[in-house]
């Protein structure tokens, strides 16, 4: 199956701005984004609490995503300056995705951060396919999983998403149990984990499970 691609662009701004920024985002970066060659979709993840918001885009192919490098820049600009922060892009390969129902109106994620050499990168995707994939499709109000990976810096990010607040407490335990003991047990580094809304869920990347 053919690769497909991600970049993210995460910025750091004021939790005041964070509706503004959202609705910008859904009526102009969408649409203008989406007409670009190879873009199979969008989706925001928004922290509220923290400011923090992640533009993520897929696309077809890596020639795709580095083609589009110097569209997304405006979008990206003007979004950062509605959340009063700067954007920081980075581009990454989909290692895997896996989904049930599109997410809803007040879905949740828990994303969570992970590390090893560049030349394991694919330890860190199996333990997340092997040890926790699984276990989702059986808890209440699962959405979504999707893991990234930055082969070069040993960069693995995994994305995990619940219908709701309530569901994403649920499984907050299974989550401590990768992070502290399964992870760590294979020599992965868990850098971070940090909770998001997903007002917009439209990444159409192909299942790989």
């Amino acid at each position: 199956m053919t690769r497909m691609y991600a970049r993210s662009t995460t910025i750091h701004g004021d939790r005041r701005s964070v509706a503004a920024a959202t609705a910008f985002i859904r009526d102009e970066v969408v649409p203008e984004v989406a007409a670009m060659a190879g873009c199979t979709g969008l989706s925001l993840l928004a922290g509220s609490g923290s400011g923090t918001c992640i533009v993520t885009t897929s696309w077809l192919d890596e020639g795709a995503m580095h083609a589009s490098r110097e569209g997304v820049a405006a979008p990206a600009a003007r979004t950062a300056e509605i959340l009063g922060g700067r954007p920081e892009l980075q581009e990454w390969e989909i290692a895997a995705m896996h989904r049930v129902p599109e997410s809803r109106h007040g879905a949740r994620s828990r994303v969570t951060w992970l590390r090893t050499g560049p030349d394991a990168v694919d330890r860190a995707v199996d333990a997340v396919r092997l040890s926790l994939m699984p276990k989702l499709d059986d808890l209440p109000g699962f959405c979504s999983v999707s893991v990234v990976v930055r082969r070069s810096e040993g960069l693995t990010v995994a994305t995990v998403s619940y219908d709701s607040q309530a569901n994403l407490e649920r499984a907050r335990e299974g989550a401590r149990e990768f992070q502290e003991a399964v992870a760590p047990a294979l020599g992965i580094e868990v850098l971070d984990s940090a909770e998001f809304d997903v007002p917009i869920a439209h990444l159409r990347v192909p299942e790989t499970t």
